[in-house]
């Protein structure tokens, strides 16, 4: 949020701060939240350049469709070994994933290239 919209924010009233401040997350509990989010947010696009349907993924890694939405969603009933599963059915290698995990973008790899990764 800009500085200026924070200060007409606070100015008429309203408590400015982040959603951890809100929900009272120990700092472990953010960061949590934070890897969740970047695993669901890099699984989403993955499967999308991939041109893959919610279905197709989920084939993949033998579930629901349903569960898959959920997954791209950082569901909290979602767990961290399923979306890292997702994530290496769509061919991630370990340091994609790790990439998105410390918030980086590596560079493209061609698919022979991110196997050998692995």
């Amino acid at each position: 949020m800009d500085k200026k919209k924070q200060e007409r924010l606070s100015a008429g009233g309203w408590n400015v701060g982040q959603a951890a401040e809100f929900l009272e997350l120990t700092p472990e509990e953010a960061e949590f939240v934070e890897l969740k989010l970047a695993l669901s947010s890099t699984l989403r696009a993955r499967r999308t350049d991939q041109g893959w349907s919610q279905g197709v993924l989920a084939e993949r890694i033998g579930s629901s469709q349903s569960r898959v939405a959920k997954m791209e969603a950082s569901d909290p009933t979602v767990s961290m070994d399923l979306l890292i599963r997702g994530l290496l059915a769509t061919g991630a290698s370990k340091k994609e994933i790790a990439s998105a995990i410390a918030g980086t973008r590596p560079r493209r790899a061609n698919r022979s290239e991110s196997r050998s990764n692995s």
